[in-house]
């Protein structure tokens, strides 16, 4: 997978001054492009008119649990049918590796570009929120904070091994979000996972959506908002804070 052609990501560039940034991965078999409205969703109060966003595209792969057939994706998988056995059995280590290593440039692009690691975002929904979640965790900078949306978290038997020391993320703000009637990444392994990273002292808030599939909507999206502008408050108002002090 390490020479697998990429696609650009697409960007939807901030309104005001650019002062941060979000990643945020789409789930298998989809584009950035799937995400696109959620942007606009989070963009219309004008609370985050500060951040660019960054919207990555996956290379299509073959998955073996769609018989082999290429499609957009940021590893394989082996089995889909919600369980957290089959999810976490033969798991593609060396292509969740690849994406990790993918994600990782990506945020340190926007730190060379002038954009401090404390005001940048990764997260995304279902395989690209595990993604997030693996790759903010492991990346070597603190993050603004991390969205994992409908997902668990990746190689978690060996997970430990796999975060730098110092860990940079320790106390980095997690949201985790998932529907009780998930079909596709079962409930019980989106709180195994939120269980699993209490025990190991990462500051997780975990939010259930009753009767909630295996999508979003727009409760989860204006908690999504909240949370980014909490994270990424307007540089402005920062500065307007301080005069007042």
């Amino acid at each position: 997978m390490a020479s697998l052609a990429r696609r650009p990501p697409l960007l939807v560039p901030a309104v005001a001054r650019h002062t941060a940034t979000v990643i945020f991965i789409h789930g298998l078999g989809d584009t950035g492009h799937g995400w696109a409205s959620a942007v606009e969703q989070w963009r219309r109060r004008q609370r985050l008119d500060e951040v660019k966003f960054i919207l990555p595209h996956a290379p299509s792969i073959p998955i073996t649990a769609n018989w082999g057939m290429k499609m957009p994706g940021w590893y394989d998988i082996f089995a889909i049918d919600g369980s957290a056995e089959a999810l976490r059995r033969n798991e593609d280590e060396a292509g969740i590796l690849t994406s990790q290593a993918y994600f990782h440039d990506l945020i340190q692009k926007e730190i060379d570009s002038g954009i401090p690691a404390d005001r940048i975002v990764i997260g995304g929904f279902s395989q690209g929120g595990a993604m997030g979640l693996f790759s903010g965790l492991t990346v070597k900078c603190k993050l603004a904070g991390i969205i994992a949306l409908s997902s668990y978290l990746l190689l978690s038997l060996k997970f430990a091994e796999l975060v730098p020391k110092p860990e940079f993320n320790k106390e980095t703000p997690i949201f985790m979000a998932h529907g009780d009637a998930d079909p596709v990444v079962n409930y019980k392994l989106g709180t195994m996972t939120r269980d699993l990273l209490k025990e190991m002292g990462y500051n997780v808030k975990f939010t259930t959506y009753p009767g909630m599939g295996h999508s979003a909507c727009l409760e989860e999206l204006d908690a999504i908002e909240d949370f980014l502008t909490e994270r990424l408050p307007k540089v402005a108002d920062k500065s307007e804070q301080k005069s007042e002090l």
